[in-house]
């Protein structure tokens, strides 16, 4: 009989391998700190990419149920300026290689797709101790045989391997949504158009991403270059006030785009930036690991979701083709190779933008890099 297998955390990293040990006949529970499946939103669209992403689903064995939650027209794209002249627009053929879904719903067809009972909700990690044993805090615990961290940035797990711990990157982004947006908010929904688009500021590190999701919602992630410390002068409580105290940061630049902020239909929401060491290794410690954030935490690129989803898949078919031991190694191995040689920006580049990127567009997106 094969080792069953523990996992903390049911994201979409922890569930993909719950999913490819099903699809392999192996046991595996889960436990997750939050309480149900619809305890809290579940942000917003992924691109699910082909050359990771989309791998990981058909491990699992989901590729139909996939094709059923993709949004068709939402990989459209523009790239405005800060005035909201349109620097370079594409719209959706269907044929590109990075179809949008709602986290959400992805995360339910992975949960759909598990045996009943598989994940344990309401269970929080408080700690993992030597020997596998996970302490939750309702007090009880459990010892686990095989332990794979998918606990995401503060991960409980992650100590039994490594003492590294995510530091602040230098920026955040603050969240947004705008509802009925095409009545309600005309002009940012005809700024922002059928997918996604992306402002870059004259201003190096400033920027908004925004992107039409389902129900004629807009969501928005605007980003500040700011030490953490800085938003302590935000009064995040008081929605209005912080708005406004946000949106000050964009003078000059188009009402249509700072109403991003300024008329959004959620409170601004604080979204630091944490990364662990890039290419993060770790000796081999029999029966743990981690896959997702809890390996190889970066700040956002559009990459997150699809390489825990991948890490999930892989780690799931190595352990249906080896023995327990060399079946982690022989994930780990790819896993740190792989977080040490992030995907290629140019190969990223022309994914998103499906072709020759024009020069001053490039040069633009090197301006912007945080850093630079």
């Amino acid at each position: 009989m094969r080792t069953p297998v523990t996992i903390i955390g049911a994201g979409l990293g922890g569930l993909t391998l719950a999913r490819v040990l099903h699809v392999h006949g192996i046991e595996a529970t889960v436990y997750e700190a939050e309480a149900s499946p619809m305890a809290r939103m579940q942000g917003g669209m992924l691109d699910i990419h082909d050359y990771n992403g989309r791998l990981a689903v058909e491990a699992a064995g989901l590729t139909t149920g996939f094709r059923d939650l993709v949004l068709e027209g939402r990989q459209a794209m523009r790239v405005l300026d800060s005035t909201g002249a349109v620097l370079f627009e594409k719209g959706d053929d269907g044929t590109g290689g990075r179809p949008e879904v709602q986290r959400g719903e992805l995360r339910q067809l992975l949960l759909d797709s598990l045996p009943a009972g598989t994940v344990h909700w309401g269970r929080k990690a408080a700690e993992v101790r030597a020997g596998n044993e996970v302490v939750f805090t309702d007090g009880t615990s459990v010892t686990a045989t095989l332990l794979v961290g998918a606990d995401g940035a503060w991960s409980r797990v992650r100590p039994l391997l490594t003492a590294a711990t995510p530091e602040y990157a230098g920026t955040s982004f603050v969240e947004t949504y705008l509802f009925d947006a095409d009545t309600r908010h005309a002009a940012v929904a005809k700024a922002v158009g059928g997918g996604s688009m992306f402002v870059a500021g004259p201003t190096p590190g400033q920027g908004i991403n925004a992107h039409r999701e389902s129900g004629d919602t807009l969501h928005a992630y605007v980003e500040f270059e700011r030490p953490l410390a800085w938003f302590d002068a935000v009064d995040f409580g008081d929605p209005g006030a912080a708005a406004a105290r946000l949106a000050a940061e964009f003078d000059g630049w188009a009402p249509e785009l700072t109403a991003l902020l300024t008329d959004a239909d959620s409170g601004p929401v604080l979204r630091p930036h944490h990364t662990l060491p890039v290419g993060l290794r770790w000796e081999r410690v029999p029966g743990v690991t981690l896959v997702g954030d809890a390996a190889h935490l970066t700040a956002p690129n559009g990459e997150g979701a699809n390489l825990a989803m991948l890490d999930g898949a892989e780690l799931g078919q190595a352990l249906a083709a080896h023995p327990v031991e060399e079946a982690l190694a022989v994930y780990e191995e790819a896993m740190f190779t792989r977080s040490a040689n992030p995907v290629d920006e140019a190969v990223v580049m022309e994914s998103v933008f499906g072709g020759e990127i024009p020069p001053q567009l490039r040069a633009l997106f090197d301006e912007l890099k945080p850093g630079n």
